[in-house]
């Protein structure tokens, strides 16, 4: 990944998405934010404990530091729902969903994580984007193979063409589940590490391969956010803690648009 730093903002970009024309992508740090104590400081969550206006002027912050543009966001529930967005669905309140797909310009699509996997992924031949929140019970349900699948049905997605991003999210290192055998089908033992660890970043790559992607299109970021908790949240080592945004959208162009705006993150 690359650093990269906007009006203050810190952030790491994908090399493969930063290849691509007109796209805008960043996962963002834990820093140069205005929230305090165990949020501290750019949390963009909406957690017990946080001060709205916060979060507010926090997701501003990163908004602007992509350019600007509505930032859209969802209700995760560690499900495979994918909300299809459109210009209408900028000024509606925040879907329920684990994924969200547009190929409308202008929009920035969010996906707050603070351990799970946010997955970015780009069909730069339709123009279409996606997020996704893939922690291990979204990986389980294969919810990265659910937003392929609709990009093929709305946009007419060929996989072969997409760029994927993994980002940070809990490690193999730290990806620790002692009751794997009754939460984690016997179809994903394969990818256990060692007694009860296992590399859910070798999952999605595996569940983004089955779909079609190639395999170099793909990029891990490689950090485990347990372990980086001086860049990254991490629920599992901190418990009360904020959480941190990877963002995707297409830039400003022709076709479809919409006003710029806040958007109605969840």
């Amino acid at each position: 990944m690359q650093s990269q730093q906007q009006n203050g903002i810190g952030y790491f970009t994908f090399c493969g998405l930063s290849a691509l024309p007109g796209v805008r992508h960043g996962v963002f740090t834990r820093h140069g934010g205005v929230s305090r104590g165990p949020f501290a400081s750019l949390n963009v969550g909406r957690v017990d404990g946080e001060v709205p206006a916060h979060v507010d002027e926090n997701r501003r912050r990163l908004a602007a530091a992509l350019g600007g543009g509505p930032l859209v966001g969802m209700r995760q529930v560690h499900g495979r729902t994918v909300k299809v967005v459109t210009a209408e669905d900028v000024s509606a309140p925040p879907p329920t969903a684990d994924a969200l797909v547009t190929d409308v310009p202008g929009v920035l699509l969010m996906v707050q994580v603070a351990d799970c996997q946010p997955v970015l992924l780009c069909d730069p031949v339709k123009r279409a984007v996606a997020v996704v929140h893939a922690g291990w019970r979204g990986s389980v349900a294969n919810v990265v193979a659910a937003t392929v699948r609709t990009l093929k049905e709305h946009y007419g997605t060929r996989p072969r063409d997409l760029v994927a991003g993994i980002g940070p999210s809990l490690g193999p290192c730290c990806g620790e589940f002692v009751h794997y055998r009754r939460e984690i089908p016997e179809n994903l033992w394969r990818f256990r590490v060692g007694d009860h660890h296992f590399d859910f970043w070798a999952v999605t790559r595996s569940q983004l391969v089955a779909e079609g992607l190639a395999l170099q299109r793909i990029e891990t970021a490689g950090w485990c956010t347990r372990c980086r908790t001086d860049l990254f949240y991490s629920y599992r080592k901190e418990g009360t803690t904020g959480r941190f945004a990877a963002v995707i959208g297409l830039d400003w162009g022709g076709g479809q648009t919409v006003a710029d705006g806040p958007g109605r993150p969840a």
